[in-house]
């Protein structure tokens, strides 16, 4: 986790979702881009409650025959994770 949000310093975010939601969200959202690319497995975790600086807010792994479709993979899933999962951050000063 970067030590600043919005060009502000920060110590840490704090981290809410919709419960259960955000975690059939996720996985359904994991489904969806394994498909797409043809990937072998993805692995995802997100962090809840607080995540100091230099702490791990978020994790995901991609089993891919391919660099080129893990990529592009990774790239649209942090995309539409941020647009479509209900978990939410505000930053702590």
């Amino acid at each position: 986790m970067r030590n600043e949000e919005d060009g502000q310093p920060i110590d840490a975010l704090n981290y809410t979702a919709y419960e259960p939601m955000a975690t059939m969200e996720l996985t359904k959202l994991a489904q969806d881009v394994l498909d797409k690319y043809g990937l072998k497995q993805i692995a995802v975790e997100h962090s809840r409650g607080r995540v100091g600086v230099g702490e791990i807010s978020f994790r995901l792994s991609i089993w891919s025959p391919h660099r080129k479709e893990s990529l592009a993979a990774t790239d649209e899933f942090i995309d539409r994770m941020k647009r479509d999962v209900p978990i939410w951050k505000s930053a702590q000063r």
